[in-house]
């Protein structure tokens, strides 16, 4: 799934203004240099001809700050390493995290959208690339996944 799309999806989700991403990307990083309108030309559809791609460390910062927000600061205010490439499974993890999901939750909010995964299924998504039985999360994976969340958290 583009970034764009995920970031288009969250920001709906949590109801957020531009300049609320904006703080939460640099809450995260604040020497990263973000501010509404670029944040306004990543959520431009596709067509539009002022539509800009949205960078991957922009998304994971976005990501970064959404656990911030709903878990809070790390206990010993250490910080995760910085992960520059995004992926379906990254946006999949950093979730997990963020609204502290387990494996129950995961497989309720995969089945109420119809799309059902068995425990290895799931399991496979969040295993180590270099495991052989890694598995990539597909872009309907995640389009389900953000659309079954944000029918948790909007109803």
């Amino acid at each position: 799934m583009i970034n764009n799309d995920v970031l288009r999806s969250l920001r709906y989700m949590f109801d957020l203004s531009n300049g609320k991403v904006v703080e939460i990307m640099q809450a995260v990083d604040p020497a990263f240099a973000v501010d509404e309108s670029q944040v306004n030309d990543w959520l431009r559809a596709e067509d539009n001809p002022l539509f800009v791609a949205c960078p991957d460390a922009a998304l994971v910062r976005f990501l970064d700050g959404i656990i911030l927000l709903r878990r809070g600061p790390s206990p010993d205010g250490s910080r995760r390493p910085f992960e520059p490439r995004s992926s379906n499974n990254l946006v999949l993890k950093k979730l997990r995290v963020a609204f502290n999901l387990k494996d129950e939750d995961m497989h309720g909010i995969f089945e109420d959208v119809g799309l059902p995964l068995s425990k290895p299924e799931l399991s496979a998504m969040f295993r180590d690339p270099s495991h052989k039985n890694f598995r990539e999360a597909g872009d309907q994976v995640l389009r389900n996944f953000l659309k079954g969340l944000t029918e948790r958290l909007r109803d």
